[in-house]
């Protein structure tokens, strides 16, 4: 922060500043007051309040997560479905073979393509930034966002569509299911009204799973697409040493992924009337 050159006085002067002349505990309890407040400190490069550059970045980082859960469900959740209703033929074969593939490939890898082929080939889409959707543009700005969101999905769609085709076909097992089409019930509903309904509650679990883990994840898509989202800001951060912004942005992180499995935990038990909060 204040270079090689920095004399003896200087240092003394900063330690001082920073509070660093006190002892670790007393440190602690300043910084957990403050937290409690809702003083996360002011960031060493930018000289703002670690608040107010979270938020800025939050919008993105919200959006992009939206987004790819909007990816995961609308693919992953039929594609789970179309497999375990064709369970042994050639389609459930094919699409477990894709699921497999897409689990397998890294996100960074998936998302260099994407821009290859539908920004620098195609020149569709965009392959790098995010102006805001309040901004000029309006929501016509989310384009910026379909290939970060696509990349993010891929491998976590995957994940879907073999758990969803694995909790169906154990319900098909059960003797509900066999009452049903032996009453003559229709096919298709016997799947959506009896058997993926039941087998939602393993999946609705992943789900959260899966939303807690983009917040990582995100980290490595905002990298690649130069998103201005809280994930390249840990990494921008990681590398400018400015640690009160990696504190608070950490401290972010964990309270969201607190309160995702919190929600999933109230939804489980409200999907699930067998499972009661004491």
């Amino acid at each position: 922060m204040l270079g090689d050159q920095a004399t003896p006085e200087a240092i003394e002067a900063l330690r001082v500043e920073m509070g660093l002349e006190e002892s670790l505990a007393v440190q602690y309890l300043r910084w957990l007051s403050d937290v409690v407040r809702g003083d996360l400190g002011d960031s060493i490069f930018f000289q703002v309040p670690v608040l107010e550059l979270i938020v800025d970045g939050l919008e993105t980082s919200v959006l992009l997560a939206l987004m790819t859960m909007v990816w995961i469900v609308g693919f992953g959740l039929p594609v789970g479905m179309v497999a375990a209703a064709r369970r042994g033929s050639w389609l459930d074969q094919s699409l477990s073979g894709m699921s497999m593939f897409l689990a397998s490939v890294p996100t960074f890898w998936v998302g260099l393509y994407l821009i290859l082929i539908f920004a620098a080939i195609l020149g569709w889409l965009p392959s790098s930034g995010y102006p805001s959707i309040f901004g000029e543009g309006g929501l016509a700005n989310l384009r910026y966002l379909l290939l970060p969101s696509i990349a993010l999905a891929a491998p976590n769609a995957a994940l879907i569509i073999r758990l969803t085709r694995a909790s169906m076909l154990d319900v098909y097992r059960e003797d509900y299911v066999r009452t049903a089409r032996a009453k003559g019930i229709h096919p298709l509903r016997v799947i959506v009204r009896h058997v993926f309904r039941n087998a939602l509650l393993t999946v609705v679990s992943a789900f959260g799973f899966t939303l807690a883990a983009l917040i990582s994840e995100a980290v490595v898509t905002e990298t690649v697409f130069s998103l201005p989202g809280v994930g390249r800001m840990v990494v921008q951060s990681i590398l400018r040493r400015d640690y009160p912004v990696i504190q608070g942005t950490i401290l972010m992180i964990v309270l969201l992924y607190l309160a995702i499995n919190l929600a999933v935990d109230i939804l489980y038990a409200w999907l699930d009337p067998r499972v009661k909060l004491r």
